[in-house]
């Protein structure tokens, strides 16, 4: 036990261990993830967590990650989940015990897992990410219940209807019901699917 304590402590100290540091948002156009940030349509950073191998870059649309093999490699591979695609949940944060030089914060993406080490001297900065996310994963559940029930009622609808004789041209018919459900799946989707949640970020993370 001590010796593994021991092996952590001088990892650290010599700069071997993966403990991300949260970078000051002065400093967000220094970070290799800043380079793949969709400025142009108004993407902007928020949050970013740096590793010796990896940035994590939290913005308005979702998270990039920039995946590095290890330490001292140079490769690096690009990863973009986004909120309008992908889903945040089972979001938790664990504080350090006394001899821990960090702290972790978890959550999944999509279906992706993520777990990331972060200094533990900036707790107070990770939990403003932590409820942010929190909130996104709310939010988010929220909508995808209100889709859930939007699908449902459009089954009963069309259940209905086609138990019905309709008067008419079928050949109009079909392609008015087709119409009709494709503006109702269109319209969910609008209204129940957030692409941007820079207000949830403005909300909790202090910059």
């Amino acid at each position: 036990m001590a010796k593994n304590i021991l092996g952590r402590m001088a990892a650290d100290t010599l700069g071997l261990s993966d403990i991300g540091k949260i970078i000051s948002p002065q400093d967000f156009d220094k970070v290799d993830g800043d380079d793949y940030i969709m400025h142009e349509d108004g993407e902007k950073i928020y949050f970013v967590i740096k590793s010796k191998s990896d940035e994590y870059v939290f913005t308005n649309r979702g998270l990039l990650h920039v995946d590095g093999a290890n330490a001292v490699s140079r490769k690096r591979v690009v990863k973009r989940h986004e909120f309008y695609y992908e889903r945040v949940d089972e979001v938790t944060l664990e504080t350090a015990g006394t001899v821990d030089l960090d702290i972790e914060i978890k959550f999944n993406f999509g279906n992706e897992r993520f777990s990331i080490d972060v200094d533990k001297k900036q707790l107070e900065q990770l939990k403003d990410l932590y409820k942010a996310l929190v909130e996104i994963s709310m939010i988010q559940g929220r909508n995808y219940t209100s889709v859930e029930d939007g699908i449902n009622g459009l089954k009963m609808a069309n259940d209905a209807i086609s138990r019905n004789h309709l008067e008419g041209n079928p050949v109009n018919i079909v392609e008015d019901l087709a119409k009709f459900n494709f503006n109702w799946m269109e319209n969910l989707r609008n209204t129940y699917n957030n692409k941007d949640f820079g207000e949830v970020f403005e909300k909790y993370i202090n910059n």
